[in-house]
Formats: C-alpha cells, structure tokens, sequence
C-alpha cells in the first residue's frame, strides 16, 4: 500500500494496487497547470480510496478529461480520462518512494524551452 496527500492534507489518499511506471506530459494544459511538466503515475479506479477528500475538486480541462485537486491548497494531485477505470496521480504526491521508474515523456513537441527533456525509455510528440 501506498499513501498520498496534497500539500495542506485535505485531500489524502491510500493505493492499495500496482502502480504504472512514471510519464511525463509536456501538454500545454499540464505545463499551465503546474508550471512545468506532469510526472504522474496510475492506477486502477477501485485501488484508490480517499482517507479525507474535504479538499478535492474536479476541474473539466477538455471534452474527454477532468484534473483533481486540493482547493484549499491549490495542489495538483490527479487526471481522469473520461470512461476508463484508472486515474493518474501525481508522483509527488504519493508519500516516500514511489518504486516505479520514469518511463517515457509524452506530447514532447509543447515541451518548454526552459527545461530538456531527460530520462524514460522512450519520447512522443503525442499519447
């Protein structure tokens, strides 16, 4: 099992499942969203359970997904795409070590000018 919060702790949260390895999404919605690019990892929808969620909010960013996170502290914390039974979760907020390797870097043509892209077994201009 694993554990997880958003920085103030009024979402947390528990994984109680495998995870898939770390992506990072250079989307422009992922970079205005977190100033950079998204690390996140998944996994399946009934392995996750909210310890306390008085914080979590769902945001619409598109006609096929919607992005969690704390209102109260403004925390990026998760990405569902509509009509799938898993959810991504941002890496820096699971507690410790998360015990999955970076895997691939994807949407890499938005990437920032500010950063390069290193790391992952693999690069994609798209999902």
């Amino acid at each position: 099992m694993k554990t997880g919060s958003c920085l103030c702790g009024a979402v947390a949260f528990e994984i109680h499942g495998p995870l898939r390895p770390v992506i990072a999404c250079h989307c422009i919605q992922c970079r205005k969203q977190t100033g950079t690019y998204m690390s996140a990892t998944a996994c399946a929808d009934v392995d996750l359970t909210f310890s306390r969620r008085v914080g979590l909010a769902w945001f619409r960013s598109s006609p096929e997904a919607q992005r969690g996170f704390c209102r109260e502290c403004g925390s990026v914390l998760f990405w569902k795409a509509d009509g799938t039974d898993t959810t991504s979760i941002s890496a820096g907020a699971i507690d410790g070590s998360t015990d999955v390797p970076l895997d691939g870097h994807i949407f890499c043509e938005s990437a920032g000018d500010y950063y390069e892209i290193t790391g992952g077994s693999y690069r994609r201009d798209r999902w």
